[in-house]
């Protein structure tokens, strides 16, 4: 078992509290793993500092989730458990419901929606497309909002419909801008939603859940709570389909496995109490009722507990028999203000308790209050309520005052039988001793294999997510990839332009940094002065041995080069590679950096002979 931190520990309960994700139900192993990667993109490396750096950075919260929630999956993945699925298990569940019965199916955890769909294809494979769309209804859930509005949008690209059959995709997927969308027809039965397994109801009366390689990320404790809410949410005899890592070995009270290979189980139905009635079963009723105002305030007076109402503004409003005998409150202290009443403070202050219930709105318990009536105690136990109307609003507070005294009584009994029966067990201590001593040997041979078997359990679980985190690691890198290509593709284009652009200047063009050092040389350059582009880039243009007077052209590029430069342009006679003396006319700019600020701006210069000049001419 991982040791618990501290620090990690209070940075779950920080996102719990401030964002509502409870995450404190999850493995730590994964978890940890899973939150140090995304410190260590962010560049923290302790907890404590994370936690502040997240109430810094509200935009955190978003890239730590994603980081989190590794949502894997994909269309028919696991395709053996689809197969077993299409061909053992809906057959027998859709004969047995009625033909026009509804089916309603709960994807748990549906990441950005490929389970969904493929239950949708599923079942329109086995109803036919107009029953589907007449009776299934697809829930779909998952924590992840952003995973969500993209499981709505239902488009996806044609590598992610790979495993499916190309005559699938043509009958369920329309092409849509190099995409493919569902079915619109279809995809109405199919509901988005957002749903915390942890915290939030279940979806009842479903006939189908799948919720696959969801379950191994949280801890025992938190799949069993998951696991009972799955019990309450499928019909009886419903179906659960779960991932290839979770095996559900400790709940087969709740759950018996169809197909254990295959990660396939039924809901075991959990037996009424005796003499437990169905509200369906009851006869209808023949008549109206009539009367009832008077009935309901007869057994509000005939009740056997001490009952007392409290207006929203804190006036007494009803009171029954047995209150009256209890306290003496009567029909005479209605409208009374309930703080005014001996009540309201002994045998034990009630009002900061209905001050309570009324703030927070839920019902309050107060136990073990002794109460003197007569020269008799009398132990109460004193529940506060809040009433509320249907839109929400406070109408009151019921306070019900319970005489457990008798309770009391009979626990005080039961405590002396029981030191009258240990006496007894010690005398049987001694035979028993022989046979628990054989009854602990086999038990320890029998948590010991629990032990391995759970390790084991673990450790596949572990590997899976492992497998899971991998995967997402490579999509990511597949699409960073991706994206360098095309940013190297345009950048190519972008060279290849430039180059085409210098090649057709009928002018020499040199562009120099702020030190004079070339880095543009261009071909009409080279023709002038004989010199190739790979021998002059890098070296220092006054540097070059070439046919220019360069003592007159230092005052230029200086001028250029300055703060600010301006551009400046000067005719010098000069000598080309052919050893000819020319007019060259030589121009220079200054070169404005990119980014502002910069002082290591350069110059372009271009150099035009009088012959070229006069080509120029003539052409025009």
């Amino acid at each position: 078992m991982i040791p618990t931190d501290p620090d990690f520990e209070a940075l779950l309960v920080h996102l719990k509290e401030s964002r509502g994700f409870d995450f404190t139900g999850y493995k730590r192993s994964s978890l940890m793993r899973r939150v140090d990667r995304r410190m260590a993109q962010a560049g923290i490396t302790g907890y404590q500092d994370y936690l502040d750096h997240l109430e810094l950075h509200p935009d955190e919260f978003s890239a730590l989730f994603n980081t989190i929630l590794i949502n894997v999956t994909g269309f028919f993945r696991d395709p053996d458990t689809w197969d077993y699925l299409r061909a053992e298990i809906l057959p027998p569940v859709l004969a047995a419901r009625p033909a026009d019965a509804p089916i309603r199916v709960w994807s748990a955890g549906c990441a950005s929606g490929e389970e969904a769909y493929t239950l949708a294809i599923v079942l329109a494979e086995a109803l036919g497309i107009e029953a589907f769309r007449e009776r299934v209804k697809i829930y779909a859930t998952d924590v992840d909002e952003e995973q969500l509005t993209e499981a709505r949008q239902a488009t996806y690209p044609a590598q992610a419909l790979a495993a499916l059959p190309a005559g699938l995709v043509a009958k369920y997927f329309e092409p849509a801008n190099g995409r493919f969308s569902f079915r619109k027809d279809l995809r109405r039965s199919v509901i988005f939603g957002r749903n915390d397994l942890v915290q939030d109801a279940p979806i009842s009366r479903i006939d189908l859940l799948a919720c696959r390689n969801t379950l191994m990320y949280f801890n025992a404790e938190t799949q069993t709570r998951i696991l009972s809410r799955f019990h309450f949410a499928l019909a009886d005899g419903g179906i659960l389909l779960l991932g290839k890592a979770e095996m559900l070995l400790s709940h087969g009270s709740i759950f018996t496995p169809v197909d254990l290979k295959r990660r396939v189980f039924r809901r075991v139905p959990r037996a009424l109490p005796q003499g437990a009635v169905f509200a369906g079963a009851l006869p209808p009723q023949a008549t109206p009722l009539s009367g009832l105002d008077q009935l309901r305030a007869e057994a509000f007076a005939a009740s056997p507990v001490a009952q007392l109402a409290i207006t929203s503004d804190g006036l007494v409003a009803l009171a029954n028999q047995r209150l009256e005998d209890l306290f003496g409150v009567s029909a005479r202290d209605l409208g009374r203000p309930f703080r005014d009443l001996d009540l309201s403070y002994r045998p034990v202050e009630l009002r900061r308790y209905v001050e309570q219930a009324q703030a927070e709105r839920r019902t309050l318990r107060v136990s073990d209050v002794e109460y003197l009536r007569a020269g008799e105690v009398i132990h109460l136990e004193i529940q506060v309520s809040p009433l509320t109307a249907a839109d929400g609003s406070l109408l009151g507070v019921d306070l019900v005052f319970t005489d457990v005294t008798a309770a009391r009584r009979l626990q005080a009994d039961l405590e002396q039988t029981h030191q009258q029966l240990e006496a007894a067990y010690e005398e049987l201590q001694s035979t028993n001793e022989e046979l628990e001593t054989t009854n602990e040997e086999l038990q320890s041979t029998v948590e010991e294999l629990e032990t391995t078997n759970e390790e084991l359990q673990s450790t596949n679980e572990e590997l899976e997510t492992m497998n899971e985190e991998l995967q997402s690691t490579n999509e990511e890198l597949q699409t960073i990839n991706d994206q360098l290509r095309i940013s190297t593709d345009q950048l190519d284009d972008a060279n290849t332009f430039l180059e085409t652009v210098l090649a057709g200047l009928r002018a020499g063009v040199v562009v120099v940094d702020h030190d004079l050092r070339i880095r543009v040389w261009n071909r009409c350059a080279e023709d002038l002065w004989g010199l190739r582009s790979p021998e002059a880039v890098g070296q220092h243009f006054l540097n070059l041995d070439i046919g220019l007077p360069f003592d007159r052209l230092r005052p230029l590029l200086r001028g250029v080069l300055g703060d600010p430069g301006e551009a400046a342009e000067v005719d010098v006679q000069a000598v080309n590679r052919r050893g000819r003396t020319i007019t060259v006319r030589v121009a220079a700019t200054p070169l404005a950096a990119s980014n502002a600020g910069r002082k290591d701006n350069g110059a372009i210069i271009v150099m035009e002979s009088d012959t070229l000049r006069d080509i120029a001419t003539n052409q025009v």
